[in-house]
């Protein structure tokens, strides 16, 4: 990947990303933290070097494969992308539904992750009427309602206040403590120094990890390498 300038993204970019580890990412508004999601979810594919993602390099996945690939993933952005025409519950089971679960299983499994993140008393609500903080847990409900073994959230807090911001950094612990991996690219400085989890910082173009004591990772999940993606 290039600049329009035709300067490389990123230089000489190598890391490992671990089962069950739980990591931000941060860096300045450009540093090129979106573009490391996209490329793991393979909405981006890089100029050059490799990326592996559960055994897969993404480099070689078609088109057509992509969304079973993704089925593996929970994805969450800062713009949480509920639609607007389905209540909480139904935007949450939406998954479930394209996968072709029956809509009464579906919206089982839904209010469970909406009782989970906090909304239990919300199901019937259309994202109009939740507050963004509301909004982002739903988005968090529906991303790991497939029980994804990567989620990947892109600037998750940035719409919402310290306070819903940790609740949330709190909700994707649980999560990680049942096997997800977590990446969570973030501006938040708070809240990256409020938990022991790695940190990723991007750059120009390089990446620098800082382990605080007491982060822990297990067995080799992820692998990204490239000299110029």
């Amino acid at each position: 990947m290039y600049y329009p300038s035709g300067i490389p993204v990123f230089y000489n970019l190598s890391y490992s990303f671990f089962s069950a580890g739980f990591y931000f990412l941060t860096g300045a508004s450009g540093a090129g933290k979106t573009s490391i999601m996209k490329l793991i979810y393979r909405d981006l594919k890089p100029s050059e070097g490799i990326i592996t993602v559960l055994g897969r390099d993404v480099t070689r996945i078609t088109n057509a494969e992509i969304p079973i690939f993704r089925q593996k993933m929970g994805l969450v952005f800062q713009d949480c992308r509920l639609l607007p025409h389905l209540n909480a519950l139904d935007n949450v089971a939406l998954a479930l539904r394209v996968a072709g679960m029956d809509l009464k299983r579906a919206r089982t499994y839904g209010k469970e992750l909406l009782h989970w993140v906090g909304l239990g008393e919300h199901f019937d609500f259309l994202p109009a009427s939740l507050s963004d903080g509301q909004k982002q847990r739903v988005g968090i409900a529906r991303a790991v309602i497939t029980r994804p073994l990567i989620l990947l959230a892109d600037e998750p807090t940035g719409n919402v206040d310290d306070r819903a911001a940790y609740k949330l950094m709190l909700l994707l612990e649980e999560l990680n403590k049942i096997g997800t991996t977590i990446i969570v690219a973030t501006h938040n400085r708070t809240l990256v120094d409020s938990f022991s989890h790695p940190e990723l910082h991007l750059s120009q173009g390089k990446l620098t990890t800082n382990y605080p004591q007491g982060a822990r990772n297990a067995a080799q999940n992820v692998h990204a390498r490239s000299h110029a993606i």
